[in-house]
């Protein structure tokens, strides 16, 4: 017989936040986990986890959202490998993972979880960062270290670019209103001709002019309120889509590309332009 003084086993409220923990530790198994997976540590996971990143925003752009839903677990699989990784390390696991980012986030927003206060949006944002200033401070981190310190360099370029600026802004280095902004984009492409004019080329003061160029372009976005990340996914996208429409119209006339002028080809691509437009309108 049982013990009838024994407690029964409590039910877990998140019961497959567990199967998915058992899972990637079977996965970790070193006599019967997978063997790729036994392979990996935290560095060879990190581009895995910024292509998933990615396609979780590419699933929200297209709005579909069984695709929000896969692309999201794809995603939090790559949070519960590295958890598991830590586990073995004895470093941390999802607990201490979860706990963390809990204690922030109570502790970063007391106008919610402690003050009540009824404060604007941007009370919340000066009040975030001087919270962050003393998370550092406390962490014994130089207080006289530049603004841009905690930017991370393996960012993608274009956001660490947005975050630079955003960070020199908070402490005055800005311009307050778009037209210089407008006027240092236009002064960027004018050296980039400069460059391109000279004999010999040099191809480094090139890259770097152009280089200064997307930086300024960056800029103006910010200054848009744009976020460049997205503005230029969705031009990627916009520009993907229309001429896959060109490279259909040859392919229903039996015409591969490469036998085709570049003017035949603008032609279809202004083409599709209209009838886009016309589309948009209609």
């Amino acid at each position: 017989m049982s013990d009838s003084t024994s407690k029964p086993q409590q039910q877990s409220d998140y019961p497959q936040v567990e199967r998915l923990l058992k899972i990637m530790q079977k996965l970790r198994d070193p006599e019967q986990g997978c063997p790729w997976d036994k392979q990996q540590s935290f560095s060879s996971i990190v581009p895995y986890t910024i292509e998933e990143a990615y396609e979780v925003a590419d699933a929200i752009e297209n709005g579909n959202m069984q695709d929000v839903q896969d692309e999201l677990g794809d995603l939090l699989f790559q949070v519960v490998f590295y958890a598991q990784l830590g586990k073995e390390q004895e470093a941390f696991d999802f607990e201490a993972i979860a706990k963390v980012i809990s204690d922030k986030l109570v502790r970063r927003h007391p106008h919610v979880f402690a003050t009540q206060q009824n404060i604007s949006s941007e009370q919340v944002s000066l009040n975030w960062e001087a919270i962050k200033r003393q998370e550092r401070a406390q962490k014994g981190e130089d207080a006289q270290a530049s603004v841009l310190a905690n930017i991370p360099v393996s960012m993608s370029p274009l956001m660490r670019a947005h975050k630079i600026q955003k960070a020199c802004a908070k402490v005055g280095f800005d311009w307050p209103e778009v037209g210089p902004v407008l006027d240092k984009v236009q002064e960027e492409v004018s050296e980039v001709m400069e460059e391109l004019e000279q004999e010999p080329k040099n191809q480094q003061r090139i890259e770097e002019e152009v280089g200064d160029l997307l930086f300024a372009v960056v800029n103006l976005a910010r200054h848009l309120d744009v976020n460049a990340e997205t503005a230029l996914r969705k031009a990627n996208k916009k520009f993907a889509g229309r001429f896959e429409k060109v490279e259909q119209h040859f392919a229903k006339q039996n015409t591969k590309l490469s036998d085709t002028t570049l003017s035949q080809m603008e032609s279809i691509w202004l083409q599709v332009k209209r009838l886009e437009s016309e589309s948009t309108q209609s």
